[in-house]
C-alpha cells in the first residue's frame, strides 16, 4: 500500500464508486425480515477479487479438525474461561463451535449461539450500515457531518464543517487518540462528551492523520439517524441483523442480558477468574462498542463480508468499505505475529486492512472490560476467521496467524502458548468422538460439528 498509494486512494473511494457505482434497488424493504433466508453464493472464486482472478486453494496442511483442538486445550484447565471459533471458506462454515464455559460461577457450556459482547468489532457493522444509506441515496461519504450536527463544534473554528462521514469511520477526525475513553469508563454521558469535543486538543486538521477514536467514531450514530429517522442500533438491525440471519445479534447491555444464553465477563481474581456483569459504558457509544452477537451470528457476518451475500452487501459496496484511506504503520509493531508478518497496514472505513507476508487481510479486533475478539478475512483464499473469549487473555489470540499461516503454506510459528502434545491428544479423541458408527454401515457428509461446545445448528475497545 504505503503513503503514496493510500493519497491516492482517498479521492478515488471517497469520491468516485461510493457515490455512483454503488446506487443499486433493494430487492426488498431493508428492515423487513425475509420470509425464507436466500443462501449464501458458494464456490467459485471470491467475489471480491479483481475480474480474471481466481481465488487461490487452501494449502494443503489446512487441518480445520486441528484448530479446534487447539481452541479446546486454550479453554482446558480455566486458561480462558470461554471461547467460541468460526472458520469459513467459500461462503460455507466448516467450523462454528464453542469451548469451555460462559461462567465460572453458574458453568453451562459455549455454544454456537451463546452471545458475547463484541466491543471494537461493532465498528465493521457501523461502516456497512452507513454504506447501505450511501448506495440507497441517504447520505454520500464526503456529506459534511455538520449538516446532521449543526451544533458539532471542536477547539479549531474550522475543522467541524469539514469533517466528513468518511473521516470519522476512518478515525480521521484530528483529534488526539481515544479522546475521551476515560470519561466513558467514568460513566459520562456520550452528549456530554459531544459537546466537550470543542475544548478537545486537536492533533492535526481534519483528514489529515489517523488517530483511534470511540466517542468521535460513534459520531455516525448520530448522522445516521438524522438521515433516517431511525436509531442507529434499529438501522444496523433492519438492514443487517435480519436479512443476514443474525438471530442472536442484538445491541446494549439490555439485549446482552435478554440473550437465553450468554457469556458473562470474567477477570483475573488470585489464581483464577472472577465473572463480573457487563458494565454499560461503552455500550453508551452503539456505533464503536454496542454489538452483542454469537459465534453463528458471526460466520454468517463472515460469509456476507466475503461477498456471498450480495442480497445485502454487494460486492461494489464492500469493496468500498474495505479499501484503506489512511495508513496505521503502528499496528505493525503492536504484536509478535503482527511484527513478524505484516509489511504494511492500514484503515479504512470500519476496518483495518493488512498485507500479511504478501496477502491482504481484511481485520479488526475488540476489547473491553472481560471480552475480547478478533474477526480477520483472507479474500485470496476466500478465508474468513472470527474468534470471540469472556476473558482477560491474550492468549486465544495466537489462533488467528496460526489459521492464517496454515492458510497460505507458511511454516509452523508458536504463536499459541498451547501444549501441542495435549492439542494432538483432543484431536484424536474429539475425531473418535465423532466416528461413524461401524454398523450399520452408510454413507454420509460431514459438516460443522459439535464441540466441547456446540455445533451451527478494561480495556478500551480497539
Amino acid at each position: 500500500m504505503g503513503a503514496g498509494l493510500f493519497a491516492c486512494l482517498t479521492p478515488m473511494a471517497v469520491g468516485t464508486a461510493a457515490q455512483s457505482e454503488l446506487r443499486w434497488e433493494p430487492a426488498a424493504t431493508a428492515a423487513a425480515t425475509p420470509a425464507t433466508q436466500p443462501t449464501p453464493v458458494t464456490g467459485g472464486s471470491s467475489p471480491l477479487l479483481p475480474p480474471g482472478t481466481s481465488s487461490m486453494p487452501l494449502a494443503s496442511g489446512f487441518d480445520t479438525a486441528r484448530f479446534e483442538a487447539m481452541a479446546q486445550a486454550v479453554v482446558a484447565n480455566q486458561r480462558v474461561p470461554g471461547l467460541a471459533m468460526a472458520i469459513v471458506h467459500k461462503g460455507e462454515v466448516i467450523s462454528a463451535r464453542g469451548y469451555g464455559i460462559t461462567d465460572v460461577s453458574a458453568a453451562e457450556p459455549v455454544d454456537a449461539h451463546t452471545v458475547f459482547r463484541l466491543a471494537s468489532l461493532s465498528k465493521p457493522f457501523a461502516g456497512t450500515v452507513t454504506g447501505l444509506l450511501v448506495a440507497e441515496g441517504s447520505l454520500r461519504w464526503d456529506s459534511n457531518v455538520a449538516d446532521f450536527m449543526p451544533a458539532l463544534r471542536f477547539s479549531q473554528p474550522e475543522a467541524a464543517g469539514k469533517l466528513t462521514v468518511a473521516d470519522v469511520l476512518s478515525h480521521r477526525v484530528g483529534l488526539g487518540r481515544n479522546t475521551y475513553d476515560r470519561e466513558i469508563e467514568r460513566n459520562a454521558d456520550y452528549r456530554n462528551l459531544v459537546q466537550k469535543l470543542a475544548q478537545a486538543p486537536m492533533t492535526c486538521d481534519v483528514g489529515e492523520c489517523y488517530s483511534y477514536q470511540n466517542v468521535a467514531f460513534s459520531l455516525v450514530g448520530d448522522v445516521v439517524f438524522a438521515a433516517t429517522g431511525q436509531f442507529f442500533s434499529e438501522a444496523v438491525t433492519g438492514r443487517i441483523f435480519k436479512p443476514l440471519g443474525m438471530d442472536d445479534a442484538s445491541y446494549g447491555l439490555e439485549g446482552i442480558q435478554a440473550s437465553p444464553r450468554w457469556a458473562k465477563p470474567h477477570v483475573r481474581a488470585g489464581g483464577g477468574w472472577r465473572s463480573l456483569m457487563p458494565k454499560p459504558t461503552y455500550y453508551r457509544i452503539a456505533p464503536a462498542a454496542g454489538v452483542n452477537a454469537s459465534i453463528s451470528d458471526m460466520a454468517q457476518w463472515l460469509i456476507a463480508q466475503s461477498g456471498r451475500r450480495p442480497d445485502v452487501l454487494p460486492p461494489p459496496l464492500l469493496a468500498t468499505l474495505q479499501q484503506p484511506l489512511v495508513s496505521t504503520p503502528r499496528e505493525m509493531r503492536s504484536s509478535s505475529w503482527r511484527r513478524e508478518r505484516l509489511n504494511d497496514a492500514g484503515y479504512a472505513l470500519g476496518w483495518r486492512v493488512y498485507d500479511y507476508a504478501g496477502h491482504r487481510v481484511v481485520f479488526h479486533a475488540g476489547a473491553v472490560q472481560g471480552y475480547r475478539g478478533l474477526m480477520a478475512m483472507m479474500p485470496d483464499r476466500d478465508l474468513g476467521i472470527v474468534v470471540l473469549w469472556n476473558g482477560e487473555s491474550s492468549l486465544p489470540t495466537g489462533l488467528l496467524p496460526t489459521i492464517l499461516d496454515s492458510a497460505i503454506g507458511l511454516s509452523p510459528q508458536r504463536w499459541l502458548d498451547v501444549d501441542l502434545e495435549e492439542v494432538d491428544e483432543l484431536q484424536m479423541a474429539d475425531a473418535a468422538a465423532h466416528e461413524p458408527a461401524a454398523f450399520p454401515a452408510r454413507a454420509s457428509t460431514p459438516g460443522p460439528r459439535g464441540s466441547g461446545g456446540a455445533t451451527v445448528s478494561s480495556a478500551r475497545p480497539d
